[in-house]
């Protein structure tokens, strides 16, 4: 059969249940909504008010149009209002007896066709499903919050939904244009699976101050181009929610990477759930503010007291590859007189040769005029000896990743450059101790990890080692904001901290495409129209190269022995088979 959705209902008006009930009245639907008493249906229009009221502001909603979606909205503290919709819809907390006993009692008020729905993030829906007298029709429709704004939806089908009952309810979700995929009932269907794993070991890593929240949150946003830095994204999920669902998913799966962090717990405990608490990982300016205020965690964004920067003038970059020339160009950008060395005069050409033709591009589009783009050409000199580095106040390594060969640079540069000298690497995978070694300087040796390409990527990451000096450190991370970079600091172990937490999520994606969860196609749309992830990971593994991806992944779990970083089987599989990715035209997808 297929039904005609006229009139739904929805039960509990927080913030994801006001707009999954905005989203309903937006498409021409009317909405029965009910709460427990008069004062949480006062907190749901008010959730409501401001979300359309936004929407005005910005120009995505006419004020008419949001007239008349109030007025499709009725409002009641009685279920027995909900008898004559044909879909309802439960968004209460997380709580599985709560949401037994709502669809048990829903069972007894609407109609003999009427589905039953829940917008569960983790729990299973055949449990909940079981409290009714018929199970068939109910079925699980998880939206995103904010729901006005995410476009996906994941329809959950237990095995003894009906085929009329997922469908129907697929089709009324792209009706009021969302993008739906039909998943069956695993903790944590698609989204959460892959993004709950990710926020955990950022939590871990958090805990273990391996890096601050705030370096944590800009790695993600500046190195990848997500939209929220974990924290800041587990603060407005709600951490007592988070706490849920991780422990859900460890629950049904006994993954050691979705066993919740303790420090969740504790705050927890202690009402620390995020936002609507006004304190989480964050302080907020008032509960359900998103408005971040200092506190004591807040960083300075000066030097440490007692530490005092080193004088940085000129920089040597070594390499001619694409990143060793987006590095030059940067420092040369900036106003730094820059020494690149290069194994032949050829090399040399075609790095002043790409410079010449950047800042051309700069000058055509009008970011630059042409004195200021023949002035950034001028600082930059070539050589191929690498004695010409040696008045360099910092030199930067980008050459081959191969420990031996650049550790005989290391030996070298230690004995040509001057005492106080940086002597930085931007390697993503080698340990840097390992570097720092072979010179009679380790407290000069720092990571200057950039990213690609390095003219446009705004992130650097400022990796010591235990034996680099604190003015080093200090200097570096001076050094990569007057290039206009945003610098976040960690400790020297294996992927830093973008790729420790990229990584993991990648192999957990091809996982769940291993076991046959979800098509590669389906878990990509999930996690950029239910997350607001720039690729889904399938995209970007195929950018990123099978081969780069499976080498980091073996590093990650030779560093961490932890088994879930252990790579997929399937990924080990398409680079043996010589399925790269894009640029061998056959990865998860092919290529033209």
């Amino acid at each position: 059969m297929s039904r005609e959705f006229t009139k739904v209902g929805v039960v509990g008006l927080g913030t994801m249940g006001a707009g999954i009930a905005e989203v309903f009245a937006r498409n021409g639907i009317d909405v029965v909504a009910v709460e427990i008493d008069d004062d949480a249906i006062n907190r749901g229009k008010e959730h409501l008010t401001k979300s359309t009221e936004r929407a005005v502001n910005r120009g995505k909603l006419a004020a008419d149009d949001a007239e008349a979606l109030h007025s499709r909205i009725s409002y009641s503290t009685d279920l027995a209002d909900l008898a004559e919709c044909q879909l309802v819809v439960e968004a209460v907390p997380e709580h599985m007896d709560l949401k037994k006993e709502i669809l048990s009692a829903l069972d007894g008020v609407v109609g003999p066709d009427a589905i039953l729905a829940t917008n569960t993030s983790s729990l299973p829906v055949t449990e909940i499903a079981v409290a009714t007298a018929n199970p068939k029709r109910v079925v699980g429709m998880h939206f995103f919050n904010p729901a006005p704004v995410l476009q996906f939806v994941e329809v959950i089908k237990t095995v003894v939904t009906a085929d009329d009952v997922f469908e129907d309810v697929k089709a009324l979700a792209e009706r009021i244009d969302k993008k739906p995929v039909v998943v069956g009932d695993r903790a944590g269907f698609i989204a959460n699976a892959l993004l709950f794993g990710y926020l955990n070991h950022a939590v871990s890593m958090y805990e273990g101050k391996y890096a601050t929240r705030e370096d944590l949150d800009a790695a993600m946003r500046f190195g990848c181009g997500y939209p929220m830095g974990p924290l800041a994204l587990l603060d407005l999920i709600g951490l007592d929610t988070a706490y849920e669902i991780l422990d859900t998913m460890y629950k049904q799966g006994r993954d050691r990477l979705h066993a919740p962090r303790p420090i969740i717990k504790q705050m927890v405990s202690a009402g620390l759930l995020g936002r609507k608490s006004g304190r989480g990982f964050y302080t907020y300016a008032a509960p359900a503010s998103s408005e971040v205020v200092p506190d004591a965690q807040t960083p300075s964004g000066g030097a440490p007291e007692g530490v005092t920067l080193r004088d940085v003038k000129t920089v040597g970059v070594i390499g001619s590859g694409t990143m060793a020339t987006g590095i030059v160009e940067v420092f040369a950008k900036a106003g730094y007189p820059v020494t690149v060395i290069a194994r032949g005069q050829d090399k040399i050409d075609g790095i002043m040769a790409s410079i010449g033709k950047s800042l051309a591009k700069a000058v055509e589009r009008g970011r630059m005029d042409q004195i200021t783009a023949d002035d950034t050409a001028a600082r930059v000199s070539g050589a191929t000896d690498r004695s010409a580095l040696k008045d360099c106040d910092l030199v930067l390594e980008a050459i081959a990743e191969d420990l031996a060969i650049k550790q005989d640079l290391f030996t070298d540069l230690d004995a040509i450059c001057k005492p106080g000298a940086i002597l930085a690497t931007t390697t993503s995978s080698l340990p840097i101790i390992d570097l720092a070694k072979v010179t009679s300087r380790p407290g000069d040796v720092i990571g200057m990890h950039f990213f690609n390409p390095a003219q446009v990527m705004k992130l650097v990451e400022v990796v010591s080692t235990v034996a680099t000096d604190a003015d080093v450190i200090a200097t570096t991370v001076e050094l990569s904001k007057k290039v206009g970079k945003v610098p976040v600091q960690c400790g020297d172990r294996s992927g830093f901290i973008v790729n420790a937490l990229l990584f993991p999520y990648l192999n957990d994606a091809i996982k769940m495409l291993e076991a046959h969860y979800a098509t590669a196609d389906e878990i990509d749309v999930a996690m950029k129209t239910g997350c607001g992830l720039p690729m889904g990971p399938f995209e970007l593994l195929d950018v990123v190269g099978l081969d780069v991806s499976l080498a980091i992944e073996r590093e990650l779990y030779l560093e961490f022995r932890e088994p879930g970083f252990a790579p997929a089987p399937l990924l080990e599989h398409m680079v043996q088979a010589g399925y790269l990715g894009r640029k061998t035209k056959k990865g998860f997808r092919t290529y033209a």
